[in-house]
């Protein structure tokens, strides 16, 4: 019903903003990996919406591209995967690792989301084989250490974002080690 909104940003209250469209503010929920990349209050904003409506509320998720919406309404079709644990699904991993843990069926990568057991883990891999492409599309180098994916998985543990691990991990020079990349990954990432 509602595809596409375009309006002024004016409050961020993660997972929450509120976006002005003509003199309407419309509340959207949405990823961490869109909020992160959302500018300054008062600027303009497009997200891909999905509205969701249920017997006590009608909620709006916005996405930053189309492929992120695509990925929600994947989720969405999983038994027991709601819009919350959805949105916490791409909150904790990017497309692009939810591709990855998928080909090559990474539960503990899953996981470690919150809301994510084993079970929901191991439901997710299955219901999503052959849905995403693996891709380097998002403008790094491309490349990635022999020990990337366990660099990756240690910075999610300790509480990093999937989209700030993948980053620091794409940094790191290709001979490193995991424990020396844990190190180098944690350096970058306390100066950014």
């Amino acid at each position: 019903m509602i595809g596409r909104l375009t309006g002024n940003l004016l409050e961020k209250n993660p997972p929450q903003i509120l976006l002005d469209v003509q003199g309407v503010g419309y509340e959207v929920n949405v990823p961490m990996s869109t909020f992160y990349n959302l500018p300054v209050l008062h600027e303009r904003v497009v997200l891909y919406t999905q509205l969701i409506v249920r017997e006590d509320a009608h909620l709006l998720y916005g996405f930053a591209s189309e492929d992120e919406r695509v990925a929600f309404r994947h989720l969405l079709k999983i038994s027991g995967v709601g819009p919350k644990l959805a949105l916490s699904v791409l909150s904790g991993l990017s497309l692009n690792d939810l591709a990855i843990a998928v080909a090559s069926k990474e539960v503990g990568l899953l996981t470690r989301i919150p809301g994510v057991g084993k079970k929901t883990a191991e439901r997710l891999l299955l219901e999503l084989q052959d849905k995403f492409i693996v891709s380097v599309s998002d403008g790094a180098s491309g490349v990635v250490t022999p020990h990337g994916n366990d660099i990756t998985n240690a910075l999610l543990a300790l509480g990093y974002s999937g989209k700030e691990a993948d980053w620091a991990a794409k940094q790191l020079s290709a001979d490193a080690n995991v424990a020396d990349g844990i190190r180098q990954a944690l350096k970058l990432l306390s100066k950014a």
